[in-house]
């Protein structure tokens, strides 16, 4: 790939990182929100949140499979025709005060977002594998734009519609994935991408990876990193808004901070990595996702959710990055099919029977009951850093 193509491709998925960043923002705020109001019991509040991230989780194995066969281009365009469809849907829930077709927005919008988290992949697979920390972190960073766009459609959505400000602000996110599609229509892939056919694996047995600890670990990273966030994202929104009252302005302000959080250390992940290691920048990961819970059970004002999220957002894209990079390093490159669609079923599985379980838990036992219940996960987290941190990297 030459490096005009591989700057446009660049420039494309950091364009549709922010629109598909700006959905997955809107959704986690509205979701729970909306849930309040037309859910019939009060444990199924954060369902339609939830329900975007087991579309996630379901999506990653036909979006892996679908862009083998097709290639990364036009899976990422049909992803965000998804992403209008889910958004429409959503629309027509609220127009109607249907609670099951809201929930069918948000599991065809979490499909559409598991087609985006191909994204990273597709970046590192454009570029020397010493570069792809750095290819990834740019990536990334597209999803800054994403975290001040998406809340901001929630502020603006009697622009779009007068009578209906959500729905606004959803007919807004339906014409952003619009414009991804248009985006994504002309990105190109790769020589590796194209060279990457189904029988390819068949060189490389799968046990290989199964065998090899540090891929275990990457996984593990992404597990951890990505399911403990969206367990108490999830319950933010309720436990602010509904529970303690806080307006839905400083709601939506919070969720913004920690979604600038999660990507604005990408601006120095992919230096960090290729300083000190991707597995010493997982644990500092880690570290900080203790210091989220220390902040999150000292109050409950304004201050304490937002200092806790985003400590939530930082610790999140240490061990996110870090565990991608990782993750492409343990591969041999016949396998990366295999090993993207186990690594993103594990991490969004996790993410969604987290992000379900929210929904009861905070209702039932409350804020301090969330928080508490990860530290187990943290723990063996940083007990399999520790053991694997000086374990060489396999070679291909």
């Amino acid at each position: 790939m030459s490096e005009r193509v591989f700057s446009r491709n660049i420039l494309l998925l950091v364009l549709a990182q922010t629109v598909f960043v700006s959905g997955s923002a809107l959704n986690v705020t509205l979701g729970g929100i909306v849930g309040s109001d037309l859910a019939p019991s009060p444990s199924l509040t954060t369902l339609p949140v939830s329900l975007t991230i087991v579309g996630t989780a379901l999506g990653t194995i036909p979006a892996t499979l679908l862009m083998q066969q097709i290639g990364r281009r036009w899976g990422f365009v049909l992803a965000a025709l998804l992403g209008v469809t889910g958004s429409l849907l959503a629309v027509t829930a609220l127009r109607i005060e249907s609670f099951l077709v809201f929930c069918a927005g948000s599991t065809t919008t979490g499909v559409a977002l598991a087609f985006s988290q191909q994204f990273r992949f597709a970046a590192a697979e454009s570029v020397p594998i010493n570069k792809a920390a750095l290819a990834i972190s740019l990536v990334l960073l597209g999803s800054v734009g994403g975290a001040i766009l998406g809340p901001q459609l929630i502020a603006s959505g009697s622009h779009f519609h007068a009578d209906g400000p959500l729905q606004g602000a959803l007919i807004g996110a339906a014409a952003l994935f619009v414009i991804g599609a248009i985006l994504l229509f002309f990105f190109e892939d790769s020589a590796n991408q194209q060279a990457a056919k189904a029988s390819d694996a068949d060189t490389v047995p799968l046990r290989s990876l199964l065998n090899e600890p540090l891929f275990l670990l990457a996984i593990a990273g992404g597990v951890v990193g990505q399911g403990i966030m969206a367990f108490i994202m999830t319950a933010t929104p309720v436990s602010m808004h509904v529970i303690d009252g806080h307006s839905l302005e400083h709601t939506a302000q919070v969720i913004r901070a920690h979604v600038l959080a999660m990507y604005l250390p990408s601006f120095a992940s992919g230096w960090l990595i290729s300083r000190f290691g991707e597995r010493n920048l997982m644990l500092v990961g880690v570290v900080i996702y203790f210091a989220t819970l220390a902040v999150g059970l000292a109050g409950h004002e304004v201050l304490h959710y937002s200092g806790s999220m985003i400590l939530l957002g930082v610790g999140w894209n240490f061990l996110f990055v870090g565990g991608t990079t990782l993750l492409v390093r343990t591969y041999h490159p016949s396998l990366r099919y295999r090993a993207q669609t186990i690594n993103e079923f594990a991490v969004f599985g996790t993410s969604a029977l987290g992000s379900l379980l929210a929904g009861t838990l905070i209702s039932s036992f409350g804020w301090n009951a969330v928080l508490l219940s990860t530290l187990p996960a943290l723990g063996v987290m940083a007990v399999g850093l520790v053991w694997l941190r000086q374990r060489a990297l396999p070679t291909f």
